[in-house]
């Protein structure tokens, strides 16, 4: 039985290679890692894809990365059958960094968008070129006064940064959590929560993702549409740029 993967990318947004021995090797050709900066698929947000550096120069190219049985295992899964590492191989990790970059920048665009919208959410999905969010709520609302809003925030450039409370801590302080169906990662003893502003000003929240550090690292976003999907339920939809211009 392999150790619990140091998930690297928890500590360190930003750091995109790194250098990992194999701890096991798949039947279905996943590869478990000793170390890992490549983020697992969870709570919305993709895993990273990138590849695997081999001693001779070769590579194995990665599909999106995702959780084994528990949180505490990470499977590196090639986009290729092939040669596959050996237990004990030294690699060297290369992350998609303009990918993950973008995913960054757009999720901590979502935590933002639960500012302008402090209504409980029911679900979520961050995207590359655009993500979303559904909230619990009945409420009109102008999308285009959502979006000023929200380039408000970015403008600001509030610093963000994780601050870690227990497991025992958050089971005590249930009201922080603003998600209704997901629950944030609980069982590896500590549980990071993404701070926006000086002193959490602007917001606290439970999240596992990935973040940029300054709010202006966001860059030009807006609400290309308001959905409603039931009677207390509504859908939005950021995308990267400006919105186009009224015809």
């Amino acid at each position: 039985m392999t150790k619990p993967v140091a998930a690297l990318f928890r500590d360190d947004f930003y750091l995109s290679t790194a250098e990992a021995v194999v701890t096991a090797v798949h039947e279905d050709g996943g590869i478990e890692l000793d170390q890992t900066c490549f983020y697992a698929t969870s709570g919305g947000q993709p895993g990273d894809t990138g590849f695997l550096e081999r001693a001779d120069g070769s590579r194995i190219v990665l599909g999106p990365t995702a959780h084994g049985p528990t949180k505490d295992i990470i499977i590196h899964r090639p986009l290729e059958s092939g040669l596959l590492p050996s237990v004990g191989e030294k690699l060297v990790l290369h992350v998609d960094w303009p990918r993950r970059y973008r995913l960054m920048r757009m999720h901590t665009a979502c935590h933002l968008l639960s500012v302008v919208c402090p209504f409980p959410i029911t679900g979520a999905a961050v995207g590359e070129e655009e993500s979303r969010v559904d909230f619990d709520m009945s409420e009109t609302i102008d999308r285009d006064e959502v979006t000023a809003r929200l380039m408000q925030l970015v403008d600001e450039n509030h610093p963000v940064y994780v601050q870690w409370i227990t497991d025992e801590e958050l089971a005590a302080n249930p009201g922080i959590v603003k998600s209704k169906n997901v629950r944030p990662p609980m069982g590896l003893g500590r549980v990071s929560l993404v701070c926006i502003g000086e002193n959490s000003a602007i917001d606290s929240q439970p999240c596992g993702g990935t973040h940029v550090s300054e709010t202006q690292e966001v860059g030009a976003i807006h609400i290309s549409k308001i959905e409603k999907k039931g009677k207390e339920n509504r859908r939005f939809r950021i995308k990267f740029g400006s919105p186009d211009p009224a015809p």
